[in-house]
């Protein structure tokens, strides 16, 4: 397996992956993934990763997204990681997460954010090996509109990770 910067070339399989994973129902409230153009102007051109497979096959990705455009909050941000559901529990979410937080701090951010569905147990899973801990949760944050929990409220976990490094003068 190899991490390396995401490029417009992947932008095709990064949006597969994550409509994917978004047809579990427990990834997002967002139905559909979009385009890769959709994506592009959704997240920040920095701390982008694709992992790639012995064949150079893109099985997972990593990005931020801001998460306000005030500058005060210019050093938080929410995190996505996406794994190609054939190739999950292979390490491949957990090496993204890692090539995430070195880069985020290379660049400057000292605080990253996640919103996740308590049932996605995986991915909380992910995110607590990394140093994110649960601030709290959001009762009936928001009412599905699609899978099968489609009409029900939702609950969401919000997680941060707070670096040791940025930020902490």
């Amino acid at each position: 397996m190899n991490i390396r910067n995401m490029q417009a070339m992947d932008g095709n399989a990064v949006v597969d992956i994550y409509d994917r994973a978004l047809k579990s129902g427990h990834a997002s409230f967002q139905q559909h993934g979009g385009t890769w153009v959709d994506w592009d102007g959704g997240h920040l051109t920095k701390c982008r990763y694709v992992a790639l497979d012995d064949a150079g096959q893109v099985t997972g990705w990593a990005g931020l997204s801001a998460v306000s455009g005030r500058c005060v909050f210019a050093g938080v941000a929410e995190v996505s990681v996406y794994v190609d559901p054939k190739c999950q529990g292979q390490g491949i979410g957990s090496r993204l997460m890692q090539a995430l937080i070195e880069g985020s701090e290379q660049n400057g951010f000292w605080s990253l954010e996640a919103g996740i569905f308590p049932e996605n147990t995986g991915s909380v899973a992910l995110h607590r090996k990394h140093g994110f801990e649960v601030l709290c949760r959001r009762t009936g944050f928001g009412r599905m509109g699609y899978g099968p929990m489609q009409g029900q409220w939702r609950d969401v976990l919000l997680l941060e990770r707070r670096s040791r490094r940025i930020g902490i003068d």
